[in-house]
C-alpha cells in the first residue's frame, strides 16, 4: 500500500487542533488502533491521534482515506463503506517497528533504500536520526548523542547550524564523503524548545528544527505513535507510519 501523499499538510493541522484544543493522547492500549493519517470529505471525523478500538465503525464516503496503526502494523482504509478493525487484523511489521527505532552505533548504521517504479529512494532509516533537510519538531529519547542524517552521501558536505537567526553563534558540522551520519558538538547539546536552524552551502534554504527529549519511549507502535502526535513531531510519524505499511 503508498503512503498517502496527502499527508502532512492534513496530518499537521489536526495534530495542532487537538494540542490547541487541549487534549491530551494518551499512550495507546494493544487492543486499539490509532489514525496516523487521514483525507478527503471525513478526515475532520477522524483526525491525526483519534483512538480507534477494535469495535469502532469507520464510515467513510468517497475519495476518503484513513491510516490506522493497529497491532503493530497499519491498514489503510479507503472509499465509501463502513468498516472496522476487527473485520481483519493488521499484519504485525515488527521488525521494521524494531529497525526504526533500536539506537546504533554510526559504525552500524545503513541508509535505507526503498525501491519504487525502478528508482531507489532514500529513507532514514532511524527515528532518531535528525533528518538535516526536514523542518519541524523532533523527538528524542536523549540528548546524548545525537545524530544528523543526510540522504545525498555522494560528496563531503558542511552544515551550519545555529540557535534562532544568530549567524554568529553557528557551529559546523561536516559530513565526510560516503557518510550518511555525523554527530551533534555534544559540548553543546541541543536545548529543547530552542528553534534551530541547520542550513547548507548550496542554494536551498535553512531548516528550522525544534527538540522534544522524551522522559520515557514507548516500546509498542500505538504508544509510540500517540508520543509523537502528542508531541507535534509529524515527520517522525510519517517516518514510522510510512515504514510500517503493508505489514
Amino acid at each position: 500500500m503508498s503512503w498517502d501523499k496527502r499527508f502532512g499538510a492534513k496530518a499537521m493541522l489536526a495534530a495542532s487542533a487537538l494540542m490547541v484544543a487541549g487534549i491530551v493522547i494518551s499512550p495507546t492500549p494493544a487492543e486499539a488502533g490509532v489514525v496516523v493519517s487521514s483525507s478527503g470529505p471525513s478526515a475532520g471525523q477522524y483526525p491525526v491521534g483519534r483512538q480507534i478500538s477494535a469495535s469502532d465503525r469507520i464510515t467513510l464516503r468517497d475519495e476518503d482515506t484513513v491510516t490506522v496503526l493497529e497491532n503493530g502494523g497499519t491498514r489503510v482504509f479507503r472509499g465509501a463503506g463502513n468498516h472496522a478493525l476487527n473485520q481483519a487484523s493488521a499484519a504485525s511489521n515488527s521488525r521494521a517497528f524494531a529497525s526504526l527505532t533500536t539506537q546504533r552505533s554510526a559504525a552500524r548504521a545503513r541508509t535505507g533504500a526503498v525501491r519504487t517504479g525502478g528508482t531507489t529512494e532514500v529513507s532514514n532509516p532511524s527515528l532518531w536520526y535528525v533528518d538535516v533537510a526536514a523542518a519541524g519538531t523532533v523527538c528524542l529519547p536523549s540528548r546524548d548523542n545525537v545524530r544528523l542524517w543526510r540522504a545525498d552521501t555522494q560528496a563531503e558536505s558542511t552544515y551550519a547550524i545555529s540557535p534562532g537567526v544568530s549567524a554568529s553563534a553557528a557551529r559546523r558540522i561536516t559530513f565526510l564523503a560516503g557518510e550518511m551520519l555525523a554527530r551533534w558538538d555534544m559540548s553543546e547539546p541541543p536545548v529543547e524548545g530552542v528553534t534551530y536552524r541547520i542550513g547548507h552551502g548550496s542554494n536551498t534554504g535553512p531548516v528550522e528544527v525544534r527538540f522534544v527529549f522524551l522522559a520515557e519511549t514507548p516500546e509498542e507502535p500505538e504508544a509510540l505513535a500517540s508520543t509523537l502526535i502528542a508531541n507535534g513531531c509529524m515527520v517522525q510519524l510519517e517516518q514510522m507510519s510510512s515504514a510500517m505499511v503493508g505489514g
